[in-house]
C-alpha cells in the first residue's frame, strides 16, 4: 500500500502576547489537524488544505512568528493508519457528542434551536471530518430525528 500525500505547518508563534496564538490554535483546532509533533501539524494533502494551512501560516508571519508548508509522505502505510485513526476518534468523539445532544433535546422543550445549531455544528464537523467515522451516521440520524420532530406535520391531501 502506497501512503498518501499530506500537507504539514511546520511553525513557531511568540508566547506574548498571547492573543494572535490562541487564534492560531482555534484555527488549527477548527480544520481538524493531527498533531504530529510541538509546532507541527498535518492535514491530508488537497488543494483546499494546502491553501488553509498556507493561510494560517501567513498569520503566524503576520505575528511575528515563523511558519513553513511542506508537502510530505508517511514513510510507512502503519504511520498513515495510526495517524487516520487518531483523526477518526477525535472526529468520533465530536459526534457523539452531537449525538447525545440531539437525543437530549428530543426529551426538552425548544428543540428548533437546538436542532439550528445541531445542523450547523455536524457541517463543521463533517468539514474537517477526512476519515469518516461510524459514529458520524449515528450523529446525521439523530440530528434529522431531531429535525423532523422539530418540523411541523404537513397537512393531509384531502
Amino acid at each position: 500500500m502506497t501512503t498518501g500525500e499530506w500537507a504539514l505547518l511546520s511553525y513557531r508563534v511568540p508566547r506574548e502576547p498571547s492573543t494572535p496564538r490562541i487564534a492560531i490554535w482555534r484555527a488549527l483546532k477548527r480544520l481538524g489537524v493531527a498533531q504530529l509533533g510541538d509546532g507541527l501539524v498535518g492535514l491530508p494533502a488537497d488543494a483546499r488544505t494546502r491553501e488553509q494551512l498556507e493561510w494560517i501560516a501567513e498569520d503566524v508571519l503576520a505575528a511575528g512568528g515563523s511558519a513553513s508548508v511542506w508537502l510530505a509522505r508517511p514513510a510507512s502505510a502503519t504511520h498513515e493508519r495510526d495517524l487516520a485513526a487518531r483523526m477518526a476518534a477525535a472526529r468520533a468523539a465530536e459526534y457523539a457528542a452531537v449525538t447525545a445532544q440531539a437525543e437530549a433535546a428530543l426529551t426538552a422543550g425548544d428543540r428548533g434551536a437546538v436542532s439550528r445549531r445541531l445542523r450547523a455544528e455536524l457541517h463543521r464537523i463533517t468539514r474537517r471530518d477526512f476519515f469518516p467515522p461510524p459514529e458520524r451516521e449515528a450523529a446525521v440520524r439523530a440530528v434529522d430525528a431531531l429535525v423532523a420532530a422539530t418540523e411541523p406535520a404537513a397537512p393531509e391531501a384531502s
